[in-house]
């Protein structure tokens, strides 16, 4: 086990599944970042229906919360390790996945680069991810637009009521935090 990467950023890390053990899947990313996270808070699971390609599964969402003295592009990888480990395939776009992780915010950091964008592109189109980041961070502040995610939610009116929650918030850690 890794030690906790104590102080720098905050980190937000969107986690999502639809395939195989999608909850197990979930739990194994949620672990694997609270061994290298510190300050870690996971929100609840949340039961969404899938964006894109029909007909599949539905999905399992979560987001991570929690510091890291990683670069952003250093907490990608990370990312792209965890999916892989999970065998995430890319068949086409927007397919069903074992596991995907997905770097949402890192800091106050605003990235345009060709393989890495901070904050994610589309994070306030989602309410699979804008739901989550409600049990975490609510009033965390895009550092692109300036709007918290309270704002974006409430400009949606999407709120936690709208999916069934498979795991509350937090519980998804219980095996790795006292």
């Amino acid at each position: 086990m890794n030690l906790p990467d104590s102080g720098g950023e905050t980190v937000l890390l969107g986690l999502g599944a639809n395939l195989g053990d999608a909850l197990a899947h979930l739990r194994f990313a949620a672990e694997a970042l609270a061994d290298v996270l510190s300050d870690v808070r996971a929100s609840a699971v949340y039961r969404t229906p899938p964006v894109g390609p029909q007909p599949q599964p539905d999905y399992l969402n979560a987001v991570m919360r929690g510091r890291t003295r990683r670069s952003a592009r250093e907490t990608l990888r990370l990312a792209a390790e965890l999916e892989r480990a999970a065998r995430r395939t890319r068949p086409y776009a927007n397919a069903p996945r074992t596991l995907d992780v997905d770097l949402l915010f890192h800091g106050d950091s605003v990235i345009h680069e060709a393989d890495l964008e901070v904050p994610h592109p589309r994070w306030s189109e989602r309410a699979f991810v804008v739901v989550p980041l409600l049990d975490v961070a609510s009033t965390w502040r895009d550092p692109a637009s300036g709007r918290t995610v309270a704002d974006v939610a409430a400009e949606h009116g999407w709120t936690a009521d709208q999916f069934p929650r498979v795991v509350e918030p937090g519980e998804i850690l219980r095996s790795v935090l006292p």
